[in-house]
């Protein structure tokens, strides 16, 4: 423990050394409510030049800080407000902190004559811990899912098995506003499939997350900032866009919000419909211990699903006094997804020559019905930014599976050589979440830094109840070897502390997180359960140089843990067709990794970054023969002892003139496996890579028009 304070202790000292003036005030309207988002800059009183610009938080405050000794004035502005200035402030020299009187904007008038749009964000915004992609008014954004929107961000790629990676490494952990979406692979793919990219306002990628997120997720966390209006009287927004390709695709939204001096109600509501197609093709080969060749299967799938998706959100604040906001937002998901397949297996008995072959027609359908319930409230103490806020999260999910297998086998005179196979299968299942957490901020004034601290305490409860009946004597008969009852329990507690500092050239973030994990399964269709209990320190590290004007570098560090999912641990049978089916591993352990990244920046658009990461106990998926049947292969989940991680990822953003702007992206990375996989040693290296640009060109009349492109190894 000594070892782990000594860090924080050295920040305090470098922060007792480092004492700088400052400025700090409010915003707030003529009803004295707090302005969020307001624009304030500071400009020097001799020239009026621009020295720093901030925009307000949820409580209206703006600070300024390492300022030098000298006279300055702040003004404040905000669309549909008039524009207010402060007096002049004289900074002398030595340890100082001035302290505004509030800035009051008042409400302009409307002229509809003349709209002037001033400062648009980028669509790329670079931080000391993240990458912003600004999705709110962007083109990217007419017609998409968020899905679709997701793909587009730098170092995102997601695989055909639907499997979110960051920099080439799944384990990604998904957030919406803040919130775990607790899903992965195709669950977490149709519901971001059906929220339409018009409820988006933007989304922050975080390779390596501070103490202060959860430590789960060794590829980082992704978080989706959902719109939310803050202009004072009534306003709401329509959208609806269509698309045709080889399917169809469309996308409907409503968003309205209303703000008073004390209460803002919000709402917003997306239809989303798609058609699309997956082709799949498996080549495979059998041989038995003695490495004789024993037979061949191959593959051709199709899949045709459509989809249709209902999104409702709704929410409150109420200002209970000018620094404290009581909310809450309550959250609606329906979908429902139908998919035909259609499989075709050659057999062949001897290399290059087919014997037999059987097709499968399966048509399933998938319907998710989510609700979420949150209650917070935010308290700022005073003026200087010491904060505090609390979280109660209550999550409801439930999902309805079912499935109907048709198998006919034939020979190769196209002959019936056996009794077809009916399969009738259905999962019924629920997760729930519940989630507290408080959050505490307190700047340090006398010396320049932020210290934050929280706690938070969750339970998840997963409840999978999987029935398959086989149909082919003309009865139903419960097939007890895929049928399964799956229940998973996991209890998390943690604790973190972060402290952060600035001088004028260099930022300093110091964290240390820690979590204490209850997890137990149980399949109570055979009795097999399992326990885990383990506690774990997350320590992190960021350190941000300013070079010159126009370069920054920046070094992080963190420890990250990926536990498998819930799915991932139920053993339970999911059959493609009659010779292939996944299931989860009960035995499954977390996956530990240390992560470091290097990055630097050049004129706040050219990015490139650097990053190594060693991880044990790697989750890995693995295509392997069932032991208790012939040919019959497994798609599971199991640990690997150590992954060797190396990724080097550039972002180009270009424009030419204002009519023409273009962001390109590149990720490369090589993956170095080693372990026993099947009684055997790896020690195996995968160089990969993926490359995608996106270019918008600006029309007349206000029509734009976009072209994307990714290439992919």
């Amino acid at each position: 423990m000594k070892k782990l304070l000594l860090p924080l202790l050295l920040l305090l000292l470098l922060q007792a050394k480092a004492q700088q003036a400052g400025i700090t005030g409010f915003v707030q309207d003529e009803f004295r409510q707090p302005v969020e988002f307001a624009n304030v800059a500071l400009l020097r009183a001799a020239d009026s030049t621009l020295v720093k610009g901030s925009l307000t938080d949820a409580s209206g405050t703006f600070v300024f800080d390492n300022l030098p000794a000298t006279s300055y004035y702040v003004v404040a502005m905000m669309v549909g407000f008039s524009k207010t200035q402060s007096p002049e402030i004289t900074l002398a020299t030595g340890a100082e902190q001035v302290q505004l009187q509030p800035l009051v904007l008042q409400q302009a008038a409307t002229n509809l004559k003349e709209v002037v749009v001033e400062g648009q964000k980028p669509l790329i915004e670079q931080h000391l811990d993240k990458t912003v992609l600004n999705v709110e008014n962007s083109i990217i954004a007419a017609g998409s899912t968020a899905l679709e929107v997701l793909e587009k961000a730098p170092g995102v790629s997601i695989d055909q098995n639907e499997n979110i990676s960051m920099r080439g490494r799944q384990g990604v952990i998904v957030m919406i506003d803040g919130k775990p979406t607790q899903m992965t692979g195709t669950e977490l793919a149709n519901l971001l499939r059906g929220m339409s990219a018009n409820a988006v306002e933007k989304i922050e990628l975080i390779t390596n997350p501070s103490a202060k997120y959860d430590a789960a997720g060794n590829a980082g966390i992704i978080d989706i900032k959902l719109k939310r209006a803050n202009n004072l009287g009534t306003n709401g927004t329509v959208s609806s866009s269509f698309g045709q390709g080889q399917y169809s695709k469309s996308n409907q939204g409503l968003q309205l919000n209303n703000r008073s001096s004390k209460f803002n109600v919000f709402g917003n509501y997306n239809y989303v419909y798609r058609s699309d197609f997956t082709q799949l093709d498996i080549y495979r080969q059998f041989f038995d211990s003695e490495g004789a060749y024993k037979g061949t299967y191959d593959q051709q799938n199709r899949f045709n699903f459509r989809v249709n998706s209902h999104t409702l959100r709704l929410g409150a604040d109420y200002f209970l006094t000018p620094g404290t906001v009581i909310g809450v937002v309550t959250n609606g998901f329906l979908l429902d997804i139908n998919r035909d397949n259609f499989n075709r297996s050659n057999i062949y008995g001897m290399p290059e020559r087919a014997e037999s072959y059987f097709l499968t027609n399966a048509i399933a359908g998938h319907d998710r019905n989510n609700q979420g319930l949150n209650f917070n409230i935010k308290h700022t103490l005073d003026s200087l930014g010491r904060e505090i806020s609390a979280d109660l999260d209550y999550l409801l999910y439930h999902n309805h599976d079912r499935q109907n297998f048709t198998t006919n086998y034939y020979n190769q005179l196209n002959e019936t050589t056996q009794a077809a196979y009916l399969l009738h299968g259905g999962l019924n299942g629920s997760l729930k979440i519940r989630s507290a957490k408080i959050d505490y901020t307190q700047p340090w004034q006398a010396v320049g830094g932020t210290l934050e601290a929280g706690l938070k305490s969750s339970l998840v409860t997963a409840d999978n109840n999987l029935t398959f009946y086989d149909r082919s004597n003309g009865n139903e008969v419960l097939d007890t070897d895929k049928s399964n009852h799956f229940v998973y329990r996991e209890h998390i507690h943690a604790a973190y502390l972060n402290s952060s500092k600035k001088w004028e050239s260099i930022s300093l973030q110091l964290g240390l997180r820690l979590e204490n994990t209850q997890a137990k399964g149980q399949q109570l269709t055979d009795g097999q359960e399992f326990d885990r209990t383990y506690t774990q320190l997350f320590p992190s590290a960021f350190l941000g140089y300013t070079v010159s004007k126009k370069n920054e570098v920046g070094l992080s560090v963190s420890r990250r843990i990926n536990r498998p999912s819930y799915s991932q641990l139920n053993p339970f049978k999911n059959f493609l067709d009659p010779s292939t089916y996944s299931a989860g591993n009960p035995f499954l352990r977390p996956e530990l990794s240390y992560s470091f990244e290097f990055s630097h920046t050049y004129d706040q658009r050219f990015t490139t970054k650097f990053g190594y990461s060693r991880t044990t106990d790697v989750l890995i998926q693995v295509l392997a023969p069932d032991m208790a049947a012939e040919k019959l292969v497994a798609q599971t989940m199991q640990n690997l002892a150590q992954l060797d991680y190396y990724s080097l990822t550039v972002s180009a953003p270009v424009s030419i003139g204002s009519w023409f702007s273009s962001v390109n992206n590149g990720t490369f990375y090589y993956a170095l496996y080693q372990g026993n996989l099947a009684r055997t040693n790896l020690n195996n290296g995968r160089p990969s890579y993926t490359l995608n640009s996106n270019n918008t060109v600006k029309l007349n009349r206000g029509w734009s028009a976009e072209v994307t492109g990714e290439v992919r190894s």
